[in-house]
């Protein structure tokens, strides 16, 4: 049953409050992207991408999902977990010996949801554009989303795959850019500046969309559904999308030192009471 926005953006919420209990739990992960991936994931999996569960590795005649930067995968997990496809009370399990929920998705262990091991940048597209031309060898109408984010677009093989897609008139996906502005060591114009990403991709022969407001639940629904409406005219489709890592958490906003450290028992308290809850509570 569809969700209205109001509860898609109490879900919201929600899925950051797991991001931070999950990455505090283990004192590991990745926060930063996460909390500013959180709209994308809801306005995917709740009003965009039509999935169906029981989850099917196959994923025939419906839209596939791949997380390219696989180290934002607390707001994955929760996602799927929300969604249905596999329990909540399993998020408690993230990073730990033994756990289907490891630092990066992988496949050995079978978790729904999950149709590639990623996490070494740089690769995703490559798997998504092949998952896209395998549906239409099949005849299979449905799309291909991937996200990626924007300083994993400093390693060279997106770009071989960025030529592949236009040349190869890859018209069935939607390749998001998490387009924050920031890494692991600092901000991407510092690290190594992407230039002029949007005419970078239509140099290449793709279709560019941006948004302004990746936080804005509505925006984010508005902007992959026009995607959706522009894939089929032989071209493949990219979103922009600017957001704000740490969004929703004032001390982690704008900040690349949360990319990757986990809160402290302090900071997990301020953080929960800006997400309207007094304490971590038990998922």
């Amino acid at each position: 049953m569809s969700k209205s926005i109001e509860e898609l953006k109490s879900l919201s919420t929600q899925i950051r409050r797991d991001i931070l209990r999950m990455v505090h739990a283990v004192n590991s992960g990745h926060p930063g992207g996460s909390l500013g991936c959180t709209e994308y994931f809801v306005a995917l999996y709740g009003e965009v991408m039509n999935y169906k569960l029981p989850f099917s590795m196959e994923g025939k005649n419906e839209d596939l999902f791949f997380l390219s930067n696989g180290h934002i995968s607390p707001v994955f997990y929760s996602t799927l977990a929300r969604f249905g496809f596999f329990p909540v009370a399993e998020l408690a399990t993230f990073r730990k010996l033994n756990s289907r929920l490891q630092g990066h998705p992988t496949t050995h262990e079978g978790l729904p949801g999950i149709r590639v091991a990623s996490g070494s940048l740089g690769q995703g597209l490559s798997v998504a554009l092949g998952a896209a031309q395998g549906k239409k060898l099949d005849g299979d109408n449905s799309l291909v989303y991937t996200l990626h984010g924007d300083g994993e677009l400093q390693e060279g093989q997106n770009w071989e795959a960025l030529m592949y897609a236009s040349a190869k008139k890859v018209d069935n996906i939607i390749a998001t850019i998490d387009y924050n502005g920031r890494q692991i060591d600092g901000d991407t114009d510092d690290v190594l500046s992407l230039g002029d990403l949007r005419r970078k991709l239509e140099a290449f022969g793709w279709l560019v969309l941006e948004e302004k407001n990746g936080n804005d639940l509505e925006a984010v629904i508005a902007i992959l559904n026009k995607a959706k409406a522009e894939t089929g005219n032989g071209k493949p489709v990219a979103i922009l999308l600017h957001t704000e890592m740490g969004s929703g958490v004032d001390f982690m906003v704008g900040s690349h030192a949360w990319h990757g450290k986990a809160p402290n028992d302090e900071q997990l308290a301020t953080a929960f009471k800006q997400l309207y809850l007094e304490a971590p509570a038990d998922y």
